[in-house]
């Protein structure tokens, strides 16, 4: 077996490994939230700092475009999330010997990412939301599993990126000379 097949199986088995676990965990907290806390009163850990409360978001991010219509929200929200998943998991396979902080950062925006897609087309549009976190007035929206995920890889990839293209830029000044 080569080096570049070697890498390329690596890669395969930890983005199946990041796929099927947040999926996975995002699937099974959202069957947990919507069985245990739908129609029921939230519970408050630690002081009040984590609540977990059953919510059915019919938006993006903090119920951004929420208010839209149903149409609306189904062109922005699903055929739009379609979209960007498969560029995702294009640049994944196509990109496969990217760095692999950012091999990770982008496999785990495509598992969020489908991970309420399923949500969305399987409950007519809306997305399970179950957790908040903050300290007194000062709180998160109400988010699920799926939304760790693409946070966690947009920030990754919000502090790769330039450090990427700085390293680039270093390599190409170098050629220049």
């Amino acid at each position: 077996m080569t080096d570049q097949h070697a890498s390329r199986r690596m890669r395969g088995i930890c983005l199946f490994l990041i796929l099927a676990g947040c999926i996975g965990c995002d699937r099974a907290s959202k069957e947990m939230a919507t069985s245990r806390l739908k129609g029921r009163a939230g519970h408050s850990f630690l002081g009040d700092c984590v609540r977990i409360q059953y919510a059915e978001n019919p938006g993006a991010f903090l119920g951004v475009g929420g208010s839209l219509s149903p149409q609306s929200r189904f062109w922005l929200l699903v055929v739009t999330n379609v979209f960007f998943l498969s560029v995702v998991a294009y640049l994944l396979v196509a990109k496969w010997d990217m760095p692999a902080a950012r091999f990770a950062a982008l496999a785990l925006l495509l598992a969020g990412g489908i991970g309420n897609l399923i949500d969305r087309v399987g409950h007519d549009g809306l997305v399970i939301d179950f957790l908040n976190l903050g300290i007194g007035p000062v709180r998160t929206g109400i988010f699920n599993v799926a939304d760790v995920a693409i946070t966690a890889g947009a920030i990754a990839l919000f502090f790769l990126y330039p450090r990427a293209n700085t390293q680039h830029g270093a390599t190409d000044a170098g050629r220049a000379t």
